[in-house]
């Protein structure tokens, strides 16, 4: 996520926490903000984990798999 977007999400937090209330099209603008930013977390840890590999104490390695797909097996 760019920085300029960062910084406007951490802005309107503060401007919150100041205690002024957000107008309509800024809640919306944080509503948007907040969706894409946790989109692309969920998109940059998946790509961690799928990277991540668990190395046993004898000595077998094993790739993380996803819980979600384990299950329905």
């Amino acid at each position: 996520m760019e920085q300029a977007k960062l910084d406007r999400i951490n802005e309107l937090a503060h401007k919150v926490k100041r205690g002024e209330t957000l107008t309509p099209e800024e809640q919306q603008e944080r509503a948007a903000l907040r969706t894409e930013y946790i989109r692309e977390f969920r998109a940059s840890m998946t790509g961690i984990l799928d990277n991540t590999v668990i190395v046993r104490p004898d000595g077998t390695r094993e790739q993380v798999s996803d819980r979600k797909e384990n299950e329905k097996k």
